[in-house]
């Protein structure tokens, strides 16, 4: 693996982070593309992340705090 990749996935994840993002799981693919007659090889980074955010409602997440008539949902 190319360190140049490994610098640019670093700057990827402090991207992220800077942004108020949790990273979760990180994932770095290299290898030579198959479309391009090039030798140079090519990466995928693969970032997943989570961010909590506050709801507007109540404490169960409902909107305006009234109970939540949804039939599906479990109570």
């Amino acid at each position: 693996m190319d360190e140049t990749m490994l610098e640019d996935q670093r700057r990827l994840v402090e991207l992220v982070e800077s942004e108020g993002w949790d990273v979760t799981d990180l994932e770095i693919s290299a290898y030579d593309s198959p479309w391009a007659d090039e030798d140079d090889p090519e990466a995928t980074v693969t970032i997943t992340a989570r961010k909590p955010y506050e709801s507007e409602g109540g404490d169960d997440g409902d909107e305006d705090g009234d109970d939540d008539e949804n039939p599906f949902r479990l109570k």
